[in-house]
């Protein structure tokens, strides 16, 4: 299939609700914030998970994401709500494991929320079955789990890693004759090479070099050393997660000068909070092309999101406004604030967010993202991912130690998603 089905359906919900048009979505860590009114109507409640205390030195930490949350609360609580309703969020800590997702999951439908918003799992096996069972959306995850894109209660914010790897064979392809792509030895990891390969091939350049790595190792010697002889002085991108960094490590000693290839990745694999810890501009991603979801961070159209950070985090310094969890989470709640409004005076249940979503309720991002919509018609028609409705991407390049605009605006990746192999 090379394009989007295009069944007729009507439209219920035809104008589009910005942003700033929508209200404010009122979020509290754990129940109500003192010293607020949520008005006259019922109050919304929520919750928002992601790995936050584990005590696994190899699992993943977004403690971000319920702090933003929480800070998101204050400001939206300060501010009246959605309409006058009060939104409370339940907090969980799903530990970076299957048995903290499952358990976060069954904790949403028990306490009847109205929505999962804005989290982060890698762990969808467990979680997408609990929440299915309850019937409970989850609206704008971090796109880490590959249910987040199958799942018919499933309603991402972005393309998820596919989107970025078809990206950014697109922009390597711009400036690299032959690149050498260092990713997992996993299931998942096979699924890499006809994404980026599709961007390459577009753009009249041969496949990647496919080279395979272990996913937990602490050196990356021989991996490194066959993407430097495959990639011919060209690029080498390594996506491998949190082994990114260590990955370069073992490149960088091969190379340790640097100019020979240039080198490259997408974020969730190279953030600014790493590029600030290995030597901002002095770190070895100086240079690097990156591919995103979303707009740099430096782009205005985060203001208002840096001022809710800067008058109701406190200094809470578990938020990063570069984090593209943070940013995220900001726009997942955006796309929850349009659904509640969408449903009028009635009470805000699950089953009514994913009519008011399933109908055609527009999320304007404030250019954060394109419009937002869920339509059967606005899906991709893949099997492998059928609920992304974002093939939108941002390529970026490591400039004096930030991530910056490489090209100005979205580049969309629709044709090299609907061209990959089904699996």
């Amino acid at each position: 299939m090379t394009g989007r089905r295009r069944p007729t359906f009507p439209r219920p919900f035809p104008g589009v609700i910005s942003a700033t048009a929508a209200g404010a979505v009122l979020l509290s860590g754990c129940g109500v914030l003192p010293g607020v009114s949520g008005g006259s109507r019922e109050p919304v409640t929520v919750m928002t998970w992601a790995p936050d205390r584990s005590e696994d030195v190899t699992a993943v930490e977004m403690a971000g994401v319920p702090a933003m949350a929480q800070t998101y609360a204050r400001w939206v609580n300060d501010t009246g709500g959605i309409d006058g309703r009060e939104l409370r969020v339940i907090v969980c800590d799903e530990a970076d494991t299957t048995i903290g997702a499952e358990r976060c999951a069954r904790e949403a439908v028990k306490k009847e929320v109205a929505a999962v918003v804005g989290s982060y799992s890698r762990h969808g096996q467990s979680f997408m079955p609990a929440l299915e069972a309850g019937g409970v959306p989850y609206i704008g995850g971090y796109g880490a789990s590959t249910e987040e894109f199958s799942s018919y209660l499933s309603y991402p914010v972005n393309g998820g890693q596919p989107a970025l790897l078809a990206g950014h064979g697109q922009q390597l392809g711009r400036s690299c004759e032959r690149v050498s792509l260092v990713r997992p030895d996993s299931i998942g990891g096979d699924g890499m090479p006809p994404l980026l390969n599709n961007g390459l091939m577009a753009a009249d350049r041969p496949a990647s070099a496919d080279i395979l790595a272990p996913l937990n190792a602490t050196s990356y010697d021989e991996q490194a050393t066959q993407a430097l002889e495959r990639s011919d002085g060209g690029c080498v991108t390594a996506v491998l997660g949190t082994r990114t960094e260590t990955f370069f490590d073992s490149f960088r000693r091969l190379e340790p000068d640097g100019g020979r290839v240039r080198i490259s990745s997408v974020l969730g694999s190279v953030s600014q909070r790493l590029i600030d810890r290995t030597g901002g501009r002095n770190s070895p991603f100086e240079g690097a092309y990156i591919t995103g979801w979303y707009p740099d961070a430096k782009n205005t159209r985060w203001k208002e999101m840096r001022e809710v950070i800067r008058k109701y985090a406190f200094g809470d310094n578990r938020i990063d406004p570069d984090d593209t969890a943070v940013q995220t989470t900001w726009i997942a709640y955006t796309a929850l604030r349009a659904a509640v409004r969408a449903i009028g005076d009635q009470d805000v249940t699950s089953g009514r967010v994913v009519a008011a979503l399933n109908q055609g309720v527009e999320v304007d991002t404030g250019g954060l993202t394109p419009t937002l919509r869920w339509r059967f018609k606005d899906l991709v028609g893949t099997l492998r991912y059928p609920r992304i409705v974002n093939t939108k991407v941002t390529f970026q390049v490591v400039h004096k130690g930030r991530l910056t605009a490489q090209k100005k605006g979205f580049v969309d990746v629709l044709e090299a998603l609907t061209d990959a192999p089904r699996g």
